[in-house]
């Protein structure tokens, strides 16, 4: 079974979110056939906690402005790794550190990958 079309769009939803808060990294993952209980697994990395935090409330808003709410959050207390299960989408968004100890992509890697909008990513 492939994704589904509103996942996708969470997950456009959800990255384009991410992105104006300069999120980095931004894959998205469609895991849709080797789990049973989500289709897309959205990546994305922030400099330090602060960041993590300011990127999950941004996601958190704008889904909950596509009528979707979390029904799981993990990690907001430390905000290294934190997880947000919207059912048809998981956001993972990671400290750049944690991001390359875990590489969840690496991990993922046979998972067909979503297709999302060209980001500018953020100057050095």
């Amino acid at each position: 079974m492939t994704t589904t079309e509103r996942a996708k769009e969470l997950a456009v939803v959800a990255a384009t979110a991410a992105s104006e808060k300069k999120a980095e990294g931004l894959i998205a993952l469609d895991v849709s056939e080797q789990l049973v209980l989500t289709d897309v697994f959205l990546v994305a990395t922030g400099q330090n906690e602060r960041h993590v935090s300011s990127i999950v409330d941004a996601v958190e808003e704008a889904l909950h402005g596509e009528g979707v709410k979390a029904v799981r959050r993990e990690g907001m207390t430390q905000a290294r790794w934190v997880l947000l299960d919207f059912g048809d989408i998981v956001v993972h968004v990671q400290h750049e550190e944690d991001r390359e100890f875990y590489a969840l992509e690496r991990l993922w890697r046979d998972c067909p990958v979503v297709e999302l909008p060209e980001f500018d990513e953020p100057a050095e």
